[in-house]
């Protein structure tokens, strides 16, 4: 595998918002990283559409959103709303939004503590059946996924695949060090990060990562997440203290940068 070695990095804070972006060029390539803090998911939604018309239009390099979400309940395009186990007014008294949208997978949960990334990405030309190929579809997910697990590691996580199945995981034995969860559920392999994506009809990435690092766990009890039963998992179950959110943001986008950039997975316009 070719590494990508990092030769010229510019960042830049955008004091008055509290965005950042931090542009990364590699010969003709340019990845951008912009910081959306808290965002609300409707607003976050939008903004893929303006920014992924604009990077299919050449105007915007490919780029990487990331943020954290209020809380709120996303279903994919096989949920099901039997997976979703608080009613109505529980919802209400929670504070939690629900929203059905385009992406691939069933329900899952989005709030603060979870890092959340949206790549917007030229995948590759759609053919003619207005379809990207498949092996192309999947690869990005595993890239994906192989990102996370690189970040991961730096913190001492170690993570991985699960065949037949989207996201990253962590194995009972690491599993084993979460001080809240019940003793025949750290027998089980758990999910640290999930994936939903979805690649629309110019052939760009939308949707994409959320990565536990120290959410309100008690959120994935209103819902079967993925439609799974499988345990749910954050870096602060892991690890005492557990990292500060621009840790692993910094931990992320370099981990990023250096699997799609590195791999060369993003096609310049």
């Amino acid at each position: 595998m070719d590494y990508w070695n990092q030769t010229s990095l510019k960042e830049s804070l955008d004091k008055k918002t509290g965005a950042g972006t931090h542009p990364c060029e590699i010969n003709d390539m340019q990845l951008d990283i912009i910081d959306l803090g808290l965002i609300e998911y409707g607003t976050a939604w939008k903004l893929q559409d303006t920014y992924t018309a604009e990077i299919a239009e050449g105007k915007r390099p490919p780029t990487l959103l990331l943020l954290e979400h209020p809380h709120v309940y996303t279903f994919g395009r096989k949920g099901r709303a039997a997976n979703l186990l608080w009613s109505e007014e529980q919802l209400r008294q929670k504070g939690i939004t629900t929203h059905w949208v385009d992406r691939g997978g069933d329900v899952t949960y989005h709030g603060p503590g979870q890092l959340v990334g949206y790549p917007l990405i030229p995948l590759g030309k759609i053919n003619n059946d207005n379809k990207i190929p498949e092996v192309d579809y999947v690869g990005y997910i595993r890239r994906l996924e192989e990102a996370l697990i690189r970040a991961l590691t730096h913190f001492g996580i170690g993570a991985g695949q699960r065949s037949g199945m989207s996201g990253v995981w962590v194995q009972a034995d690491v599993y084993s060090r979460c001080p809240r969860c019940g003793p025949e559920e750290k027998q089980k392999p758990a999910k640290i990060a999930a994936i939903g994506v979805k690649v629309d009809a110019r052939g760009i990435t939308r949707h994409g990562f959320a990565l536990n690092v120290n959410p309100n766990m008690e959120y994935w009890e209103g819902i079967i997440p993925c439609g799974l039963n499988e345990p749910v998992v954050s870096l602060a179950d892991l690890l005492y203290p557990p990292p500060l959110m621009a840790h692993v943001k910094e931990k992320v986008s370099a981990a990023f940068r250096e699997v799609f950039l590195g791999n060369k997975i993003i096609s310049p316009n």
